[in-house]
């Protein structure tokens, strides 16, 4: 086993805030499926646990909060055993194999981590469809997606430790919360002029959060920060409340998840150029169409609405994945769902997407969820709860490994993962590109939407018509 790790590290505000977002309805953790072949035994797997994924000191160490906020404490009576568990696939009569994982995978995303020990868990199932199946849950608080794709590259055949990492001393700083680098110093008077902020408030509720060691935890001073924020970026507040469908309304905490076989890459690529438009343009149309024709089945008209995904931006270089934490923004995106006609809904997504670029809305959103975090909970209820007024879903689109993985000697064939659903919001979508396919996969309340797979069985057909469209087109010529 790998040594100990440092007694004691303060965490950043950031991450307490991640840490402090549990509810009774949505959990934050970032839950992924592995599908493994052939079959790996469970010995294989815990010496692959204990000697890649605990090079990561974060892994060995539980939080213990305080009046400040929350600390990485080691976790002295650390014991694997209780990380990596065995799980008996049960079956329902007539249930398929994949049925009763999206089942159990549903159960495991509304059960908690144990506070008491370092958050994180992998439950494996030995035999699965002829190979084995691994359902990992790690909480937020450790780290975001980006983060964790680099923690899932090392613990594979091959995979690189990562680099020494030196621990900061209490009430040393000069590492950064990295949110003064990333935030506070980008806001000169030119930019706060530029996108409308006017005033020091900005500024100053960012200096205050970024030292992790000033103690603001329930704090009139942080509440004053807090409001200052929230005044500063009002825009934000302002926007229109989503499109009442029936995929918003209030989560009753029972989830449902599903995922879809993969899609060629080189295919989605050739569609983009086609019409040129980007990957993402094509992929998103794709969600906003799977989504509209559901409700339509459902017999909720579509038709003129609009609705708004929560997008994930990345504000960290990606050389240092291997830091964890938390450091990405949030985008409110328009997703389209009223549009039937296939390629007018390509271009209308490409236009919001060109909308966004350049904006500073991502670390606008970042504070005001750092804040939510640190405020006292019926505060952060309110705060977090305004977002999901504005939107009805989180949506993630990682890009991952382009080539298949190797594991314990097994081909890692499938691999999919849902983000966490803040406040009142009750659908998560995730887009993966792994292995040459991209694929997505949904979790959504089950008072929301009980089959989730019904959505997610029409994001290949809704590619097929874009793929029709695009062979029809003259060779030679962009649209």
């Amino acid at each position: 086993m790998p040594a100990v790790a440092a007694t004691t590290e303060r965490m950043s505000r950031v991450d307490t805030a991640w840490l402090r977002m549990d509810n009774d309805v949505n959990l934050m953790m970032i839950v992924g499926v592995w599908l493994l072949q052939p079959a790996i035994t469970y010995e294989a797997l815990a010496e692959r646990i204990a000697d890649k994924l605990l090079k990561y000191g974060r892994f060995r160490q539980k939080v213990v909060e305080d009046a400040m906020g929350a600390n990485w404490v080691a976790d002295t009576g650390f014991d694997l055993s209780q990380h990596v568990v065995r799980h008996t696939l049960k079956r329902r009569r007539g249930q398929s194999e994949r049925a009763a994982l999206q089942e159990l995978v549903g159960q495991l995303s509304t059960t908690p981590l144990d506070p008491s020990r370092p958050l994180w868990q992998f439950h494996f199932i030995e035999s699965y469809e002829g190979g084995s199946a691994l359902v990992a849950r790690v909480h937020h608080c450790i780290a975001d997606g980006i983060a964790l794709i680099s923690v899932m590259l090392s613990i594979t055949d091959g995979g690189a430790d990562p680099p020494p990492r030196k621990l900061r001393a209490a009430g040393d700083d000069s590492g950064g919360d990295w949110l003064t680098d990333a935030v506070v110093k980008p806001f000169t008077d030119l930019t706060v002029k530029a996108i409308g902020v006017y005033g020091s408030g900005v500024a100053k509720s960012m200096e205050m959060l970024a030292n992790p060691y000033q103690p603001l935890f329930g704090s009139l001073d942080m509440a004053k920060s807090g409001y200052q924020v929230v005044s500063d970026v009002a825009a934000m507040a302002l926007m229109p409340d989503d499109s009442p469908t029936a995929l918003k309304g209030k989560p009753v905490g029972s989830k449902r998840v599903a995922w879809g076989e993969p899609i060629s890459l080189e295919q989605v690529k050739a569609v983009g150029k086609a019409l040129n438009c980007s990957v993402n343009d094509v992929l998103l149309a794709c969600v906003a169409g799977a989504i509209g024709g559901y409700l339509g089945e459902q017999g909720d008209d579509p038709q003129g609405k609009e609705i708004r995904a929560m997008v994930p931006v990345n504000l960290r270089p990606l050389e240092k994945a291997y830091q964890l934490g938390n450091r990405f923004g949030l985008v409110p995106l328009v997703l389209p769902i009223g549009i039937a006609n296939p390629i007018e809904r390509v271009y209308a997504v490409r236009q919001r997407m060109t909308e966004l670029k350049g904006s500073y809305q991502p670390v606008l959103a970042f504070a005001v969820l750092a804040v939510a975090g640190l405020l006292i909970k019926p505060a952060q209820d309110a705060l977090l709860n305004m977002f999901a007024k504005k939107a009805t879903a989180v949506m993630t689109n990682v890009p991952g490994p382009a080539k298949p993985l190797k594991f314990c000697g097994a081909t890692l064939r499938q691999t999919m993962f849902w983000v966490p659903q803040s406040g009142n919001i009750g659908v998560g979508v995730s887009i993966l590109s792994y292995g040459g396919g991209v694929q997505f996969g949904l979790i959504t309340d089950e008072k929301l939407c009980p089959d989730p797979q019904h959505i997610i069985d029409r994001f290949e057909p809704e590619f097929e018509k874009l793929l029709m469209v695009t062979l029809m087109l003259p060779w030679g010529e962009a649209a």
